[in-house]
């Protein structure tokens, strides 16, 4: 595909997907994301043709225009929506494949200082919620939810969710028609909810005596764990 073309399609893909875009003019002033691909582009064609200064100049202009920092020698695929965008940073040797969605804040970085692939494979239909960190030479697989602000360090399976800090796994559908990447279970509370119930439980035991209290206690406990058990495979 000519790089003419790419660039149309990235016009194009935002007018199908941002309902929030009411005129063409708008595409002009108000996309940073939509404008630092187009700059990523550019540089990329000319540093695949090894160009030599011209590519990173280019993602220089780019940077300072759209706040959005992408290494000219990443991979990028085509129909990719960065939405808003400002504060993303995709690194040198991240892999980002078609029909992905991105949001402000997101970085695909590395955790090495060696070279050879050390950034993050983005797998297509993917949706990275605003402030996701993505690190390291792992792979986010097909169709796949990030939470927003999860800091993912290992790989992520198809069709399956990760949230949390360190991110957390879960087993789950994707639903390409919804983007839902705000309606994710709340793992922590579930858990400190248990615990703490857990906890009231023995202190009274330990405080009465009455040893029995733990038993009758059980079923409700038991309710807590099963709704954190949900929220894991919800």
């Amino acid at each position: 595909m000519s790089l003419f073309a790419l660039i149309k399609e990235d016009f194009v893909t935002v007018k199908k997907n941002d309902p929030a875009l009411h005129s063409s003019l708008e595409l002009f002033f108000n996309y940073p994301g939509l404008w630092a691909l187009f700059f990523y582009r550019i540089a990329n064609s000319l540093y695949r043709h090894k160009v030599p200064y011209l590519p990173r100049l280019i993602s220089a202009i780019g940077q300072f225009l759209t706040v959005v920092d992408i290494h000219p020698a990443a991979t990028i695929g085509r129909r990719v929506f960065i939405d808003h965008g400002v504060g993303i940073v995709i690194g040198e040797t991240a892999v980002i494949e078609d029909d992905v969605l991105i949001y402000q804040q997101v970085t695909l970085g590395g955790v090495s200082l060696e070279k050879g692939k050390r950034h993050p494979t983005i797998k297509s239909g993917t949706v990275i919620g605003a402030g996701a960190k993505i690190l390291g030479n792992i792979i986010i697989g097909n169709n796949v939810k990030i939470g927003a602000n999860s800091v993912v360090v290992k790989n992520v399976p198809d069709n399956s969710t990760a949230i949390g800090i360190p991110a957390r796994i879960i087993a789950k559908g994707f639903d390409k028609s919804l983007l839902s990447h705000n309606k994710l279970p709340d793992i922590d509370k579930e858990v400190f909810h248990y615990l703490l119930k857990r906890i009231a439980v023995l202190e009274h035991a330990v405080k009465t005596g009455d040893h029995s209290s733990i038993h009758k206690k059980d079923h409700e406990l038991e309710e807590v764990y099963n709704a954190f058990l949900k929220s894991m495979d919800s």
